[in-house]
């Protein structure tokens, strides 16, 4: 009896967790994750590097998160005083609580798209672009690279926009449009963290 008992309570728990907000108007705060197959938030110490090196220019930026699942990077925007952010995100319950994590900050210029991110980049952009692109995918799908593609053939991307990329750090073939700049990177485990800048001829 004991041992199902012991069996259930280890079903039952959750594995929920949370993100953190480093800085800004919202440091400090933890924002409840859905445990989701596949997500892999953005860690805080890479974040902070990250952001660190965004510092001048996250204020006033129209930012868009690809692949957000916690939304980690989408909000650490947000807290820096970004103009607006649209989060793209495809798993249902995590999309759900993007969507509470909005409402729980009182957040009025922050929008959640449940869809698939590639299917939203592969069309034409006439809006807005945008100036600040969080590209976070999971890992050997190869969605980083099209993603990257897509985003600069469909006009999703403001004349000098920058665009941060996380890939796994043993990806060999990973190429960006040839008007990106790098101008970051860094190591950190098995990711590679980059910052391109898109320059225009």
């Amino acid at each position: 009896m004991r041992n199902k008992t012991t069996k259930n309570k280890a079903i039952s728990k959750s594995t929920d967790g949370f993100i953190r907000v480093i800085s800004g108007q919202f440091r400090g705060r933890k924002l409840p994750v859905k445990d989701v197959q596949g997500l892999r938030p953005t860690t805080d110490r890479i974040k902070e590097t990250v952001f660190n090196w965004l510092m001048q220019d996250t204020r006033d930026a129209n930012v868009l998160d690809c692949f957000a699942g916690s939304g980690g990077l989408g909000f650490e925007a947000l807290s820096r005083f970004a103009s607006n952010a649209t989060f793209l995100e495809l798993d249902p319950s995590a999309a759900k609580q993007l969507e509470q994590n909005i409402s729980t900050l009182k957040l009025i210029n922050a929008q959640v798209k449940h869809t698939n991110s590639l299917s939203f980049l592969e069309q034409k952009n006439i809006n807005t672009p945008f100036d600040l692109v969080f590209v976070d995918p999971p890992f050997r799908k190869n969605l980083a690279q099209t993603s990257c593609n897509l985003l600069e053939i469909n006009n999703w991307l403001n004349e000098d926009a920058l665009i941060y990329v996380e890939v796994e750090s043993d990806l060999n073939t990973f190429n960006t449009p040839n008007n990106w700049l790098l101008i970051k990177e860094k190591k950190s485990g098995q990711v590679f963290s980059r910052l391109y800048r898109r320059q225009t001829n």
